[in-house]
């Protein structure tokens, strides 16, 4: 039986895969697991491509933290190497209306959006002209636009021109301990859905022509993957199954959506302080 997760971690311990992929441990706040994959078909097993994957394991992010600043800090800095100069693109994806899902579009609210302030503002605001521009989209899914993110992305890239891509999304994992526990960072793109077998166009630099980071939280995991960890038993293709979520999960899409959307905010934004952050998102 194949496990269903989007964590690289996770597909890469199950398939005990380790040619043409290296392996590095680090973090305070984090437990944090850095794996690079070296070609393509490195990662095929996996369905994997060449890239960097960083996976950041914590405390349930669901619960209050004395630690939440420095959480912040320490993903802010590791999203950091993944972003270059310029304008850039912030892209919440998911459907709000189903809270599971709705990763992406609460992140995106709480983004600062910058891309309009030099224009509007001119030499009114020395301080908000001189923030690196930023523009923030909450997609929707097909079935409530008609139109494949993608195609919104693809609609945009002329009139921003961005210079990179930050994607957000809610994942899948296999393993229940890292479920609302864990941020995974990747320079390969995503594939919106692909946690429920949803799977629409390739958001990546291939498709796009500038890079895409993908940043997710686990938020479901497979019920099927569930009664087979527990108990070694393979799960018949014709068994029902089902997605399942934590009962917080109202609170782990919040508080996960508020962390993440801190540490995007504190990587563009980075002659602002944290206070400062804070002050605009709550």
């Amino acid at each position: 039986m194949s496990i269903r997760t989007d964590l690289a971690l996770e597909s890469i311990n199950a398939a005990k895969i380790s040619e043409g992929i290296t392996k590095t441990e680090r973090g305070k706040a984090f437990k944090i697991t850095e794996i690079n994959i070296a070609e393509d078909k490195h990662g095929e097993k996996i369905g994997k491509k060449k890239g960097k994957y960083i996976t950041l394991e914590g405390s349930v992010f669901s619960c209050f933290s004395k630690d939440f600043r420095e959480m912040c800090e320490e993903f802010s800095e590791e999203l950091s190497q993944f972003v270059p100069d310029g304008k850039v693109l912030v892209v919440g994806l998911g459907n709000n209306d189903i809270t599971p899902d709705a990763l992406g579009p609460q992140t995106a609210s709480k983004i600062l959006a910058t891309r309009h302030l030099k224009e509007e503002l001119k030499d009114e605001d020395e301080f908000l002209t001189s923030l690196r521009p930023v523009g923030v989209l909450a997609s929707g899914v097909l079935g409530q636009t008609g139109i494949e993110t993608a195609e919104l992305i693809d609609g945009l890239m002329e009139k921003i021109d961005p210079q990179a891509i930050i994607a957000v999304d809610a994942l899948a994992c296999s393993d229940i301990n890292r479920l609302g526990k864990t941020i995974q960072l990747s320079d390969t793109g995503i594939s919106p859905g692909s946690g429920v077998q949803n799977k629409r166009r390739e958001l990546s630099e291939a498709t796009l022509g500038v890079p895409v980071i993908a940043v997710g939280v686990p938020t479901v995991v497979d019920m099927h993957t569930i009664v087979h960890d527990y108990t070694g038993n393979k799960i018949a293709g014709s068994m029902p199954n089902m997605m399942v979520t934590p009962r917080d999960i109202d609170r782990l899409i919040e508080r996960s959506a508020s962390m993440i959307a801190a540490g995007i905010n504190m990587t563009l934004h980075p002659q602002m302080s944290f206070e400062d952050i804070e002050s605009i998102m709550f």
